[in-house]
Formats: structure tokens, sequence, C-alpha cells
């Protein structure tokens, strides 16, 4: 009974031996045929060095040389229209006339008054040189002469201000009025803009004060023009600081030829400074950014080939897709610019031979 429980035990053993004897033996042929997975390929891209111009921003609205609403300084109906909405106007052309029926009439009456006047004055003068009438008779005659002289002045006067004319050359607005209207003094007829060159206002901080001058180049771009920059200069800069805000009221002019730019505007304002400063840049796209802080994965060259490396770094201002390192790097080191998701230190990695995709603007 031993020997065959003996038997039976070592046969067992032989076999499960042999059967996870067959088991390793596969795993180690597997694991021998195995292949090392390929190494990840990244794009990437130089620090640069490059020559970058500090600026202020700020925002301002767009202001005319020149903005009214042409109005009536006189009463009346309005006998005439010479103009179109949306017009282009140039300096005393007419624009409307109000009726002056009742003041040519009465114009005629103080011609002829005047005229008298001027006829009764010669007569005295000439009398007056011979001693037939006394002093005070030809001073009255000189002074009734200027009276009516006035008068026929005042009415004419009367009569050219019901004839409205444009004050300065610009672009006109919507009409606000009709033929046959009745205008109170002082009634709105159409708005007039004078559009090149115009203005922006726009404020900065105090202590930005000793950088700024007259004359000073500073940029613009609108909405309306996504993209296009409208340069232009420091024209006026407010004697006094706001005591609310702390900031300095300065105005700009800019050339505008093309009417383009139209008064009431949101305008981003760069003031440039004239001097330019070196510093270090990457692409956008090499940056990875998270709440503890910026990183970039820097490639460095290993036993194995090239491997990569997270270092953290101090990022500044961002200009046409580039942004500027502060701390972290040195111009020349290679950083990864596209794939960062993959990556781990020490991660072996092959470059792809096209540009960085910040970079590859100039590709044909």
């Amino acid at each position: 009974m031993i020997k065959r429980i003996l038997l039976i035990v070592t046969l067992s053993v032989l076999i499960f031996g042999g059967l996870f004897g067959w088991k390793f033996y596969r795993d180690r042929q597997a694991q021998s045929q195995m292949q090392a997975p390929p190494p990840a390929v990244v794009a990437v891209t130089e620090v640069r060095r490059e020559q970058w111009q500090p600026y202020l921003t700020s925002v301002g609205s767009l202001v005319a040389v020149s903005g009214i609403d042409v109005s009536n300084e006189l009463a009346g109906t309005i006998t005439a229209i010479y103009f179109e909405s949306g017009q282009s106007v140039r300096k005393g052309q007419l624009l409307i006339t109000l009726d002056t029926s009742i003041d040519e009439a009465e114009l005629k009456g103080l011609q002829a008054d005047a005229q008298l006047a001027q006829v009764r004055f010669e007569r005295y003068e000439k009398l007056i040189g011979r001693q037939f009438i006394s002093r005070s008779d030809y001073d009255q005659s000189r002074a009734q002469l200027a009276q009516a002289q006035s008068a026929v002045k005042a009415k004419l006067s009367v009569i050219a201000k019901k004839r409205i004319r444009a004050p300065f050359d610009g672009k006109l607005g919507i009409r606000l009025v009709d033929i046959g209207q009745y205008l109170a003094e002082g009634s709105a007829i159409v708005p007039l803009q004078k559009l090149d060159p115009i203005y922006v206002d726009f404020t900065l901080p105090e202590q930005h004060l000793s950088g700024l001058a007259i004359g000073q180049k500073m940029t613009v771009t609108v909405q309306a023009y996504p993209g296009k920059l409208f340069n232009g200069t420091i024209s006026a800069m407010n004697p006094l600081i706001d005591v609310g805000t702390r900031s300095i009221k300065l105005r700009a002019t800019l050339a505008n030829p093309e009417q383009i730019l139209r008064p009431g505007m949101f305008a981003d304002v760069q003031v440039l400074s004239s001097r330019k400063q070196e510093v270090l840049t990457l692409p956008d796209t090499a940056i990875t950014y998270n709440p503890y802080g910026d990183s970039v994965f820097v490639v460095e060259p290993g036993e194995q080939g090239l491997t990569v490396q997270r270092r953290q770094v101090k990022t500044g201002e961002t200009r046409s897709g580039r942004v500027q390192i502060v701390e972290g790097l040195k111009a020349g080191e290679r950083v990864v610019s596209a794939g960062q998701v993959k990556l781990r230190n020490d991660m072996p990695v092959r470059i792809d031979e096209r540009p960085a995709p910040g970079e590859r603007e100039g590709e044909p």
C-alpha cells in the first residue's frame, strides 16, 4: 500500500514538474523574442534669442478730431436740402436753407432806408462846408447813415445764418430732417465727423509717466479689423494725475486716410518703448501650463540615445505665438514642441525631421 502511494506521489511530482518546466521555458522564450518599444517621435525646437521692443498696454476709445451735430442758430422752415446721408463734404458747403422770404422783404426796406440816409448825408456834407447847417445836424445825419447800414448788415447776417453750411471738412451721418420741417433754434440736422486724422484717448498708471513723451510711437488694434495695426504718435498728455485712479490721460493721433476707423470704437493700445531688450523665446506649443507651474521637456543626450527631462520654467510675455522665457532655459537648448503628453522623465525619443509646429508657417 505504501509503495503504491509513493509511486503515485512520484508520478504526480514528475508530471506537474514537467508542466511547470515547460511553462517556464515558453515564458522565457517569449520574453527573449519580445522587442523594446520604439522611442517616441517628437517635434523639437531650440530656445531662440530675440530682440523685443518693450511696450505698455492699455485700452482706449477713438475720438474724432472734430465732431458735431450740425444745427441751426435761428428758427425757420426748411425750404431746400443739398446733401445726402453719408456724403463727404467740404468746409463751407451748403447743406440746407431755411425760409428767408420775410427777411428778404425786410432787407429791401432797410436797404432803401440806408440809401436815403446815404443821400441825406452826402447833401449835409456839402452844406456843412458852406456853413448852411449846424454841426449837430451833420453829426445826426452821419449817425443815421451808420445806423441804417448796420441794420442792413444785421439782416444780411440773419439771411446768411438761415443757409446752414458745413463748418469743416468731414463725413456726414444720417439726415435727421426733411423739407418743410420747422426747426427750432439748435435743432440737430445731421452728424458731421472729421475722420482723418483721428484721436485715440487712453490712460496709463502714473508709475509709467517718466517713460512717456510727446511724439512717442504707439500702435492700435480694433475688433472690427483683427490683425491690422494702426500706427500713431502721442500728441497730448493731461498735466494732472487723476486722484481716483492715479493714472494719466493721454491722446494719440492716428492717420486714417481710408476712414475705416470711426469715433467711438474700442481700441487696444500699445505704447512702444524706444529701447529694445534681448529675450529668450519658445513657441507657445512647447510650454505645458499647469496650476503648479509651467514646464517644458528638454532633450538631452544619453548612453542609449536622446532622452527627455521635465524642467520648470518661468514665462513672460507672449507675442505672435512665441513666449518669453524668463528663467529655466538657456539659448540653444532643444525643447520638445509637440508630443509632450506621452512623455516622462528619462524616456528615449526620436526627433521628427520636420520643423516644430509653431515654426512651419514658412514651409511651402
